[in-house]
């Protein structure tokens, strides 16, 4: 009998090493670094984490190196219920390796290292973890297995949703707008977003009438802006930050989870704004990690619902 899960996460898995700085340095200068700590992520890994520990049945396929089976990530990852059958696993690789450096005033740049994802454009699309999933999230990954996933994912009638984050620079107009064609959702932040708009050439209506029917652009910690049949503006739960890195993969994990489970999209964008905040109260992607219960009662303090 088939394992069906909820939502199949395509993308990184990679150790990441967050950086502190008081400020970037400007080309051939240097900076001093306040604080760095190692830690589990890769934008797939964390929408797949965060959406279990929602109570989502998960599945996650990254190419990682050989030496990922026997981690202590890996072990986490099945410790939560995650599925990592479909794994590309490349014989003498590294597993992706990213440096996120963090200023005073919480902008960053990231450093990735693609190692075995540097594969990623060699593999043919998971059909079999796309076919067990109901839902498929394009997140951070080569262009070409993206645009080939989720063509297989239309063809199966799955719920599409994609985000480029960060290798957004990698898309041609074309791979862009290839992908972008079968997605039912489309995340981005307000850079990712605007950027694609120009890229396009299109407005946010143009955007939507070429495929995704809802697009999510986040604003930190001014929050977020749903675009769908009307335009629903959410409020962020502010909380001290402390590293904002991995907000964006769990506001999208959590965006899934609560429109899996049928909510309408103002309470999608409410739980999801509820989850991130807790993830920026801790270093690294998967460390202050919600549940359900958890994420309802932050939900309450701040619309009382």
């Amino acid at each position: 009998m088939i394992k069906k899960t909820d939502l199949l996460a395509i993308g990184h898995t990679a150790l990441d090493s967050i950086v502190l700085v008081k400020e970037f340095p400007s080309p051939n200068s240097s900076t001093l670094i306040k604080q760095i700590k190692n830690f589990d992520g890769g934008a797939a890994a964390n929408v797949a984490v965060v959406a279990s520990a929602l109570g989502l049945k998960s599945a996650l396929v990254s190419a990682v190196g050989d030496e990922f089976k026997a981690s202590n990530y890996h072990n986490k990852l099945k410790t939560m219920g995650v599925d990592t059958e479909d794994m590309i696993v490349i014989e003498n690789e590294k597993t992706p390796m990213a440096w996120v450096f963090t200023d005073s005033n919480n902008d960053q740049i990231s450093y990735f290292y693609w190692g075995a994802a540097a594969y990623f454009k060699e593999s043919e699309p998971p059909e079999r973890a796309i076919k067990k999933a109901t839902a498929v999230h394009l997140a951070t990954g080569d262009p070409c297995f993206n645009r080939r996933s989720g063509e297989v994912a239309s063809e199966f009638q799955k719920l599409i949703s994609f985000d480029p984050g960060q290798d957004l620079h990698m898309y041609s107009p074309e791979k862009l707008k290839s992908v972008i064609k079968v997605c039912n959702i489309l995340f981005g932040n307000h850079y990712e977003i605007d950027r694609i708009l120009k890229t396009l050439n299109m407005d946010i209506t143009e955007l939507r009438s070429i495929g995704p029917e809802i697009i999510v652009k986040t604003y930190g910690k001014d929050g977020s802006m749903i675009y769908a049949d009307k335009k629903i503006k959410i409020d962020s739960i502010l909380r001290t930050p402390v590293d904002p890195t991995g907000a964006g993969d769990s506001y999208r994990a959590a965006f899934l989870n609560a429109y899996l489970n049928d909510k309408d999209l103002e309470y999608c964008g409410k739980f999801a704004s509820a989850v991130s905040s807790f993830i920026v109260e801790a270093e690294g992607c998967q460390t202050n990690v919600p549940d359900y219960n958890m994420t309802i009662e932050r939900m309450k303090e701040k619309w009382d619902e």
